[in-house]
């Protein structure tokens, strides 16, 4: 989860966006896959879209287990690649600033992907992918299909002028294939061990695709 709690200069509060987290952990919950969660900078992170009239939201956020959790995340820079068979980064629009400049991020990422396992990201999410080298110096996500927040969708909640860049754009300069869908619409993308979605309405649909290659191992 980002750590990154302002909109640029607007004063506007962010954070990660919370049902990209409590979704994604119903699946994995359901499923049995055991969840550790990591901030950029550890301890509580700022959180966007506290939406309790979404049952999933509310059931979490009523639940002092999570709670705790999310009060005392992992450093991200402490965390041990290897002890872990996927990441999944939640977006929110915190993580357009403190993703992409984290050696964290880019050290975590490479070495989960490099070892094997999956790596997946939603909505704002793949903002961590875009600076993500592999030890041959090419990025992640060259020459592979993606999912992220769209051009279209940031100007649609006028904040196109407020990022620090547009995360499509940026992704396909990297030599990403951005595969868009109407805005709002659920989408998916599955690249081999790349799991990315779209938005907030692909946040269990991006769970289910890492379970499902969690599950097939």
């Amino acid at each position: 989860m980002t750590s990154h709690g302002v909109k640029g200069d607007t004063g506007q509060p962010t954070g990660f966006y919370l049902g990209e987290v409590t979704h994604p952990l119903a699946v994995f919950d359901a499923a049995g896959i055991p969840v550790e969660f990591a901030s950029i900078q550890g301890g509580e992170p700022p959180v966007d879209g506290v939406e309790l009239d979404d049952a999933t939201n509310a059931r979490y956020w009523n639940d002092e287990k999570f709670r705790r959790a999310i009060r005392t995340t992992l450093k991200l820079d402490d965390v041990d690649a290897s002890r872990y068979s996927a990441i999944f980064y939640a977006g929110g629009h915190g993580a357009v600033w403190d993703f992409p400049t984290s050696p964290a991020v880019q050290r975590v990422t490479r070495e989960v992907y490099e070892n094997g396992a999956v790596v997946a990201a939603v909505c704002h999410g793949p903002a961590a992918l875009v600076n993500v080298k592999l030890g041959d110096g090419s990025y992640l996500v060259a020459g592979r299909k993606v999912s992220a927040f769209t051009d279209d969708e940031e100007r649609a909640v006028k904040l196109d002028k407020v990022v620090p860049f547009l995360l499509a754009s940026t992704l396909s300069q990297r030599g990403a294939l951005h595969q868009p869908a109407p805005d709002w619409a659920a989408k998916t993308v599955v690249d081999g061990r790349l799991v990315t979605g779209q938005n907030p309405q692909s946040a269990t649909g991006t769970a289910e695709a890492v379970r499902d290659l969690l599950l097939a191992r």
